[in-house]
């Protein structure tokens, strides 16, 4: 346990989450389940089984490490990872890594992001503990897969090599596929959802970006004298500048003949867009999901997310998300969600920054 570290990614801006997730207080900090935590703190928590508090690194936006600060106020200052512009997640996890290789050169880590659903507690522990004793005898790279429950095409997929073993052999990646892929992939039987949770051992995930990420092990190498010390900053700031625009996904997993993954079923899901938060909500008798003072008439399978001091009356709605934060009230139907984006860019454009 003392050797395990745990690496929580929460620099994402969550646009598909708009209007409720904004530019200067994205969706991770944000009680979005109505539970009296906000995602982030939910997510900390949950590694306390795993590994002692003073193991957990952050990594966020510059902009919001007074938001994780004052979230999760037993962290000291160097665990929270500050970057200057966002980089995608191999810089990020490359940073934590560097940083944490030098605490303990033999560490185990976990990355999860901080705005994933994780319903079944225990379960959820149980598959990190197994992934962290398989990291500790190979050399190998672990992803917790997720059994679909249905063609989705807001997730990646894991195509796996059915071996008999617990641990699969990751055979393929793909992307957020259309429809007919997804009920393709489905019905094989071989294929789950990415979670984009990893396991790994230091010194194993070390070698993977120097093997596929040399370019960016390049950069870093340059700063192993100021890690963890008051320099490490300064020299982020002017790492990051040269660092590209990647995935650890596309960077290394896709890549690496040494993948593995441990199959999972612990109520998962990445919430990342509307829909989802529709589908692990409770629902009403007439299947509506509701966060705020509301009175419904003849409105069925809704998503209804307003402010509890604003009473919000609807009458006539089918199939609808309506959701207000802040100062801007979101109408669309469910099966448009992916114009969330388009809406938000038009916000921009032409409403100007206030409202995004």
């Amino acid at each position: 346990m003392q050797s395990t570290f745990v690496i929580i990614m929460a620099g994402g801006i969550g646009t598909r989450f708009w209007p409720f997730s904004r530019v200067n207080n994205p969706k991770q900090f944000h009680d979005v389940l109505g539970v009296g935590e906000t995602m982030l703190q939910t997510t900390v928590k949950r590694f306390e089984k795993i590994c002692p508090p003073e193991n957990i690194f952050i990594v966020t936006n510059s902009d919001y490490s007074g938001l994780v600060k004052q979230q999760i106020p037993f962290l000291k200052n160097e665990q929270i990872l500050c970057e200057p512009i966002g980089r995608n997640t191999a810089p990020a996890i490359a940073y934590a890594t560097y940083k944490i290789k030098q605490l303990n050169h033999r560490a185990n880590i976990v990355v999860a992001p901080a705005d994933h659903v994780i319903l079944n507690q225990e379960a959820f522990v149980h598959k990190i503990q197994k992934a962290l004793d398989e990291a500790t005898k190979a050399d190998i790279l672990i992803t917790l897969g997720i059994t679909p429950s249905r063609p989705d095409t807001n997730y990646g997929y894991i195509q796996y090599i059915e071996e008999g073993n617990e641990l699969k052999k990751v055979k393929t990646f793909t992307e957020k596929p259309n429809l007919e892929i997804a009920k393709v992939f489905l019905d094989s039987g071989d294929f789950v959802w990415n979670a984009g949770i990893f396991i790994w051992n230091v010194q194993t995930i070390m070698r993977a970006f120097h093997e596929f990420l040399p370019e960016i092990t390049e950069i870093f190498d340059e700063g192993i004298s100021v890690f963890n010390t008051e320099e490490e900053s300064t020299f982020i700031n002017r790492a990051y500048s040269h660092c590209r625009n990647i995935s650890i996904d596309y960077g290394i997993m896709e890549k690496a003949g040494n993948v593995y993954m441990l199959p999972s079923n612990f109520g998962w899901s990445d919430l990342g867009t509307w829909n989802s938060l529709y589908a692990i909500g409770d629902k009403d008798p007439q299947g509506n999901v509701i966060d705020g003072e509301v009175m419904l008439y003849d409105t069925t399978n809704c998503i209804v997310k307003t402010p509890q001091e604003r009473l919000v009356v609807i009458d006539g709605l089918h199939d609808f998300i309506i959701a207000e934060y802040d100062n801007v009230l979101m109408i669309c139907p469910k099966k448009d969600e992916q114009r969330v984006k388009d809406f938000l860019a038009d916000a921009k454009n032409k409403k100007g920054l206030n409202f995004i």
